[in-house]
């Protein structure tokens, strides 16, 4: 590991232990040439899923891709970025669980959008927007039917 520092490739490790959701190991380091400290993290290599896109091209799965998606959904939205982290880590695990080698992306979308639905309803509504590519106003209300639905099933408070 090259210190992030001073560039040198000689370090040890301080401490080390899996991260707060687990799909890593964070470890502390200490340079030996400048004495610096900083940390890692390690996550184990899955085996690569494809996604199958509407052109029927492939291309890998990506969690910056989903994790860049979460955040222009939920941008100026009461999300913690430990939140935004929790949904992709979430999401990966699915994906990862639930398909052997490939998975196509209106399936990678759906997952997406059920994942947002619990955790922020506008930002659910922006991504849906974006990923359904809605032609009119009455396709973005059959979208939202079902949630306007469950809202009025709710007790008042």
């Amino acid at each position: 590991m090259r210190c992030p520092f001073c560039r040198v490739d000689n370090d040890r490790v301080i401490d080390s232990r899996a991260s707060q959701d687990g799909s890593a190991i964070r470890r502390r380091r200490e340079c030996l040439s400048c004495q610096r400290r900083y940390t890692t993290y390690e996550r184990p290599e899955e085996a690569t899923i494809k996604v199958i896109k509407k052109d029927g091209s492939r291309a890998p799965f990506s969690r910056e891709k989903i994790q860049r998606g979460l955040e222009r959904a939920c941008w100026k939205r009461p999300v913690s970025s430990r939140q935004l982290e929790q949904t992709v880590t979430a999401i990966e695990n699915d994906v990862f669980q639930s398909f052997e080698s490939e998975i196509e992306s209106r399936e990678l979308g759906i997952l997406v959008m059920e994942h947002l639905r619990d955790l922020d309803q506008v930002a659910f509504v922006r991504f849906a927007s974006v990923y359904r590519q809605f032609n009119d106003v009455q396709d973005f209300f059959e979208e939202m039917r079902p949630m306007l639905d469950g809202l009025s099933r709710k007790p008042p408070r």
